[in-house]
């Protein structure tokens, strides 16, 4: 399929007129500065909703991957799976809470109904559910279990419902709109207040459908009418965000890498989303469609045993955080739950250990105490709110000083090598362009960092800590006065990385001793160097033939795609493999797609028909998944 997870997601002008006309929140008078009654000037360009300032505060929050899928060690099920299948052995969703808060997350977003369309809460309107499995003898609810767990552990609870339903034999048909606005009016009417709604953007395709086991094409804009669906979760769910379609609150920042653009403006036209436009955003646009940067701890969404060695270090959730939120965005981080039900031990170390670091480096503000003034203010008495430690108050330039100033004078001793800076928002974007300027006492200046867009939340790295006596924000460019919620200086501590883990499953084939030899253009060796950031690549139609130095019995093969995107090779669409036990006589192993990895980029797993022993593998891949000249495979693998 040529199309991300998101890609497809239904949209019309209309509908982002409808939905995301910009209101401003209510500011108190002491906000602006304790001016009286001071009337405050108009907003510049597009603001957000009431609904979108609380999701902006949440920064960081997780995505949890749990489903049928963690026991076919898939990452798209099919639909047709057995709910015997889903039997976690010891869910724990206090644990995973426990997770995600080692990690500074503030929320959890449960994917209650992947595309295979199993359910995870006991629902009446179909029997593939959680009712017909043996977790708990059908009375379970995961939902309901992990909601409750965040309620108690002090963060936010909100739900994936994937549009697409690989199961259900009317998907396509107008029946079935009916029955997923009743799957979300249940979402969102049993499991107390919501703060985010998740939609996917795969839309139709090969499914199981009751059945049929064919494939089905919608038109996403018209089928869904993404309008009324996001009106429906607005009514039942006032602060919920909905993500993402035009209309919508949020969007997609357009991989699936951990990265937004430097910066990402939270303002898009009113117009079809565009990949591009959606990582940087567009300064000036009339929508606030702010982005959200989401990404898994490990090469997939759903947990796999053969990626424990995988998961991602703390120094790279780190890297993605700055990324993210330091770019403008908020940051979704995938905790992909294991068999037992619970985040694995190595996946919760790297959480723990970014979370320290975290904790670490904003625990002591070094502008606290400073003393702050500005080269112009509104009321007169704004400048010290920026260091106030509170997130109500902001200070606030007269609108036509667009070159204004802000000085904090800091105490004796103080170092940093972090400026965190906030907008008001319900203000707008107001500057276009600043910097960040150091002084020892003097009137020497000394330019340290100049970057676009301030917006909801700016993270500005120093190569190495300083410890100026005066530090400036001043505007370069700007639309209107600043208003500026936070000026705050941080000195930042490291994430200490974890040691190597070696991965003990024996269904997974050691590759050791195998060697490529035969291959459609040079650097297959590079398949087998245990690094998705290096890749063969070549003109399509690609093959490659590997011969393991040995006798196995395989259950399938892995393909890991490369995670650069490169406009000029491409992962392989489609494969055909076969299996030898002499490198003379082959039997074919399977043919098919692979499905949404030039998006997700994950590792796939292809079962053959059943297992077989054998010693070589040949491999054809006859185009890549989007128009490329060349095909790239990062990593091959097999598993008994």
């Amino acid at each position: 399929m040529k199309f991300s997870r998101r890609s497809l997601m239904g949209s019309s002008l209309i509908a982002g007129a409808a939905a995301c006309t910009p209101r401003v929140a209510p500011v108190t008078t002491v906000a602006a500065g304790g001016g009286g009654n001071r009337v405050l000037p108009p907003a510049w360009g597009a603001t957000p909703s009431l609904r979108q300032l609380k999701w902006h505060d949440r920064r960081q929050y997780g995505f949890i991957h749990f489903s049928i899928n963690t026991f076919t060690d898939k990452e798209w099920g099919y639909g047709d799976e057995d709910p015997a299948l889903f039997n976690p052995t010891d869910f724990d969703p206090d644990q995973i809470v426990a997770a995600a808060k080692a990690g500074e997350l503030t929320g959890l977003i449960l994917t209650a109904k992947h595309h295979d369309g199993f359910c995870l809460w006991p629902t009446m309107l179909t029997e593939h559910c959680i009712r017909n499995s043996p977790y708990k003898q059908g009375k379970g609810d995961i939902v309901g279990e992990l909601e409750a767990a965040c309620r108690r552990g002090g963060i936010n609870f909100g739900v994936y419902l994937s549009p697409w339903d690989r199961n259900r034999a009317d998907y396509g048909t107008p029946s079935y709109i009916t029955y997923y606005r009743a799957q979300l009016t249940e979402l969102c009417t049993r499991y107390g207040e919501l703060f985010e709604v998740w939609f996917d953007g795969a839309n139709g395709g090969d499914g199981y459908y009751g059945g049929a086991r064919e494939t089905r094409k919608i038109n996403a804009v018209e089928y869904y009418n993404w309008p009324s669906i996001v009106k429906l979760v607005h009514d039942l769910q006032p602060d919920a965000c909905t993500f993402d379609p035009l209309g919508a609150d949020i969007r997609w920042v357009g991989n699936e890498d951990g990265h937004a653009a430097d910066p990402c403006w939270p303002t898009m036209p009113n117009e079809p989303y565009d990949q591009a436009k959606g990582n940087t955003g567009v300064r000036g646009a009339e929508l606030w469609w702010p982005a959200e940067t989401n990404v898994s701890i490990r090469p997939g969404w759903f947990y796999h045993a053969d990626e424990d060695a995988k998961v991602k270090l703390p120094s790279k959730i780190m890297e993605m955080y700055d990324d993210s939120i330091g770019h403008g965005t908020t940051f979704h981080l995938n905790l992909p739950p294991d068999r037992r039900g619970r985040i694995h031990d190595r996946d919760v170390a790297s959480l723990t250990a970014f979370g320290d670091a975290l904790r670490a480096t904003f625990a002591n503000n070094q502008a606290d105490g400073a003393v702050a003034t500005a080269s112009a203010d509104l009321t007169g008495a704004s400048a010290k709110f920026v260091n106030d430690g509170r997130l109500d108050t902001f200070w606030l330039a007269p609108p036509e000083t667009k070159d204004a100033s802000i000085v904090l004078d800091l105490p004796p001793g103080r170092s940093f090598d972090t400026v965190r800076l906030q907008e008001w928002l319900p203000l707008g974007l107001r500057v276009t362009r600043f910097a960040i300027d150091v002084s020892d006492g003097g009137d020497q200046w000394t330019t340290v960092a100049e970057k676009d867009m301030v917006g909801p939340q700016r993270l500005v790295r120093l190569p190495a800590p300083i410890s100026p006596r005066r530090v400036r924000f001043r505007t370069v460019a700007a639309e209107a006065g600043p208003a500026l919620r936070e000026f705050a200086l941080f000195r930042s501590v490291a994430p200490v990385d974890l040691p190597p883990l070696k991965v003990t499953d024996a269904s997974i084939v050691d590759r050791a001793g195998w060697k490529v030899t035969a291959a459609s253009a040079p650097g297959g060796e590079a398949i087998l160097d245990d690094s998705p950031r290096t890749a063969w690549t070549s003109p399509a139609p690609a093959s490659l033939t590997i011969d393991m130095g040995r006798n196995e019995t395989l259950a399938g093969f892995t393909l890991t795609p490369t995670r650069h995107v490169d406009p000029q090779a491409a992962p392989p669409m489609k494969y055909r493999v076969e299996t030898s036990v002499d490198g003379r006589t082959w039997t074919p192993g399977g043919e098919g797609e692979f499905q949404n990895i030039n998006y997700a980029r994950a590792t796939q797993r292809l079962p053959f028909p059943k297992a077989r022993p054998a010693r070589y593998l040949r491999f054809a891949f006859p185009q890549p998944a989007v128009p490329a000249p060349a095909i790239a495979v990062a990593e091959i693998g097999a598993f008994r």
